[in-house]
């Protein structure tokens, strides 16, 4: 096994991590050198559409690996929360000061017709909304599949859009098999892999909307991420309360409070996957966006209250 040369294992510590034996953490490895096999074999043979734009695949790429390796330090030294966020922060202004067509310079709204620009606060903009993602897919992976499950859901967004098709369904197909891994309990994604994919989702979503003109407006977007993002906002608000980090890891998250409660690990896949494709198919059905958001929070805070009182 490469892992047992390269001692990339989760080990149980029978607190945050629960499993019953080490398992392998090459599951972010494998969707970088996935990544970078697709993004060459499709530039080889100079498929049109098959992959992003070359300074954006240029981003992709690096800022992906940056990200990795923050994660897999993570994984294997345990970074404190604060040098977690500083060499996250570092990675993502990097790539705005060399490709400054990663900034995200204004937002639409799709129930607005006025555009809202940042100007020279750009980068603020888009690194904060890098940190808010990055931290909230990591939140959301904690029960095996779970992550790769949402990001799968996202691809296929994705590729029902029409956003460089050929390049999602390669990715698409690389997920299946370390989900099938994942599963069988045979290797995590780790931080490393749960970093990475956030960076490609993030850097898609600004993509999609510089490029294409079927994107998704800014509120659809919030939308498609509502579940991780107020699951992240509850973590952050409570931990704040206790008086601890907004970034320090707990049993508190979405995934085990309905673990707590059905105690079978297949069903509590099954509803916070659910519970995360069901505003997108309001979405999908012309639901307007600010009532699928207000519908979505009251069903999640009702959920979370009634879960919380039953396991008690």
């Amino acid at each position: 096994m490469i892992s047992n040369y390269l001692t990339f294992f989760d080990k149980p510590d029978g607190k945050l991590k629960r499993h019953s034996k080490p398992t392998s953490l090459l599951g972010g490895l494998l969707i970088l050198i996935n990544l970078y096999l697709i993004i060459f074999s499709l530039r080889l043979f100079d498929i049109d559409n098959s992959t992003f734009d070359s300074n954006f695949e240029i981003v992709v790429i690096i800022l992906g690996t940056l990200f990795y390796l923050i994660g897999l330090f993570d994984d294997l030294k345990n970074l404190t929360p604060n040098i977690k966020l500083l060499l996250l922060i570092l990675s993502v202004l990097l790539i705005v000061y060399l490709f400054p067509q990663i900034n995200l310079e204004l937002i639409k709204i799709s129930f607005l017709e006025k555009n809202y620009y940042f100007n020279q606060y750009s980068f603020l903009f888009t690194t904060l909304s890098f940190l808010l993602l990055v931290n909230a897919m990591n939140m959301f992976d904690g029960i095996n599949l779970q992550l790769i499950l949402f990001c799968s859901f996202v691809l296929i967004l994705f590729i029902m859009k029409g956003f460089i098709p050929i390049f999602f369904i390669l990715l698409f197909i690389s997920l299946i098999f370390l989900g099938l891994l994942n599963f069988k309990n045979k290797i995590f994604l780790g931080d490393g892999g749960a970093y990475l994919l956030s960076s490609l989702l993030g850097s898609t979503f600004i993509y999609q909307y510089k490029k294409f003109d079927n994107y998704f407006f800014g509120d659809e977007v919030f939308v498609i991420l509502i579940i991780p993002a107020i699951d992240m906002l509850r973590l952050f608000i409570e931990r704040l309360l206790n008086k601890t980090h907004p970034f320090k890891g707990d049993l508190n998250h979405l995934h085990h409070i309905v673990d707590n409660f059905t105690k079978n690990k297949n069903l509590t896949i099954i509803i916070t996957i659910g519970a995360c494709i069901i505003p997108t198919i309001f979405l999908f059905m012309g639901f307007k966006t600010y009532n699928i958001l207000i519908l979505t929070v009251i069903i999640y805070i009702s959920l979370i209250s009634y879960l919380k009182l039953k396991n008690k």
